[in-house]
């Protein structure tokens, strides 16, 4: 399923790490899908809800 989870930040960071896309390493398995590797307690993807582990499906509009 999908869920759709706006962040918004007024530092310009997402607060995010992310790992694996094509032509790199997988971040688990074989998924060469875009995948939230951490994110810092209480920043602004911790508080909207993204939790690492979740794939990224779309970032502004890309």
């Amino acid at each position: 399923f999908q869920i759709t989870i706006t962040v918004c930040s007024q530092m310009g960071s997402l607060g995010i790490s992310i790992a694996g896309g094509k032509g790199s390493s997988p971040y688990k398995n074989n998924d060469e899908g875009i995948l939230i590797a951490r994110l810092p307690k209480d920043g602004p993807a911790d508080l909207a809800g993204v939790q690492a582990g979740d794939r990224a499906a779309e970032v502004d509009g890309l």
